[in-house]
């Protein structure tokens, strides 16, 4: 067992990248919420586009209140098309938008936390300024066991800043490779704002909590309830005056993570539950959506000849150019590729870490007798015995 030593962080300055907003009318906004595989995605008149990024079960997309003449679920928050090109992020920095294209429109800030690589959203309705916040990360240095707030606490600082009130924290899916910061944000935020939010994700967590709990060890009453809304598929919802839709993407293992970049393809399925098949199914039911539609991934790990993160790509833009799931690929192509492909994949560096704290809703393991907060790590003797 490992031993968590946490403390707060101080809070970090972000840097700031105006993201641009599209011009044009667009049939939905997105945001991510779920917890097995779902994604948010919120449909407004005219703003970020529609979709949001997978999760261990479902899709959530948010909308305006408005009715409008259809939903357009996504992976990630996006925006429909814009008049100019969305310029690369810097690596290593945080970036997000600082202004909606106009009052019925979401904005979409989206933070990058370098050390996993993980894209964290924020997605605010202007009207209300009310606000959601997507994937938080929780710091954690696996050589020292420390536990930090930095990433959550310039979280925190961009929401003071823009004056927004968040009501929802939205998890695409119990993540394998970073700890959430959802449980530290809503004690902070019920502080800050005098009004707790809630922490959602997708109804399906429940299995994985059960699984990953039997396997680390995870008292029941450290993990049953934890989570404050377990959203059913098409279950709709408010961001303020935007209206989401958790919609459900069959047997993916991430949401946010179902997609990535067209240079990087589409992620692992190996884990429990994962299905190739199904990570086809849903990719291309993704890039079924308008082309303009943008796609925010969870996650990016810019390859060789692109030096910076960058939060989404367009539907286009994947069909056209995606390495594993552009048009003209099959299942059996796709299938064989990515159980190939997989079948060679180390585990993610902190897989046990994240999953025991995760299916928590980031809350860290309750003290032993001595004090310590202890996490499982299993050992792989495979042979050796003596």
């Amino acid at each position: 067992m490992q031993s968590l030593r946490p403390h707060i962080g101080s809070c970090s300055q972000a840097t700031r990248r105006l993201l641009l907003t599209p011009t044009t009318a667009s049939p939905a906004s997105t945001v991510v919420n779920s917890s097995r595989q779902s994604c948010l995605s919120s449909e407004r008149k005219a703003a970020y586009s529609t979709q949001t990024s997978v999760d261990n079960g479902s899709l959530v997309q948010t909308t305006p209140r408005r009715p409008l003449s259809k939903r357009t679920p996504v992976c990630g928050p996006c925006n429909p098309r814009s008049s100019r090109a969305l310029p690369w992020a810097t690596k290593g920095r945080s970036s997000y938008s600082t202004e909606a294209a106009g009052s019925q429109q979401p904005v979409v800030h989206d933070v990058f936390e370098t050390k996993t690589g993980t894209w964290q959203y924020v997605v605010a309705d202007p009207a209300t300024r009310t606000a959601a916040i997507i994937d938080p990360v929780l710091d954690y240095d696996p050589a020292t066991q420390a536990v930090t707030t930095k990433s959550a606490d310039a979280l925190i600082a961009l929401v003071k800043d823009k004056g927004y009130t968040v009501d929802l924290i939205l998890e695409t899916h119990a993540h394998a490779d970073h700890l959430t910061a959802s449980s530290y944000l809503q004690n902070r935020l019920a502080q800050e704002q005098g009004r707790i939010p809630i922490i959602g994700i997708g109804k399906r967590i429940g299995r994985v909590q059960q699984l990953f709990a039997n396997r680390y060890g995870v008292p029941a009453d450290e993990y049953e309830g934890v989570f404050d809304k377990l959203f059913e598929d098409d279950e709709t919802f408010n961001i303020g005056e935007l209206e989401a839709t958790a919609m459900h993407l069959p047997d993916n293992v991430f949401c946010g993570d179902s997609i990535f970049h067209a240079d990087i393809g589409t992620a692992r399925c190996d884990f429990p539950g994962g299905s190739a098949s199904d990570l086809f199914k849903s990719g291309r039911r993704l890039l079924s959506l308008p082309d303009h539609v943008k796609i925010w991934t969870g996650h990016d790990y810019p390859p060789a000849g692109r030096d910076a993160p960058v939060p989404w790509m367009t539907v286009a833009q994947h069909r056209q150019r995606n390495k594993h799931l552009k048009d003209g690929t099959t299942e059996e192509e796709f299938v064989a590729m990515r159980n190939e492909r997989d079948a060679g994949l180390a585990a993610p560096r902190l897989i046990h870490q994240s999953l025991q704290v995760n299916i928590r809703a980031g809350r860290l393991p309750k003290p032993t007798d001595a004090g310590l907060r202890m996490l499982h790590l299993p050992l792989k003797p495979k042979t050796l015995e003596w």
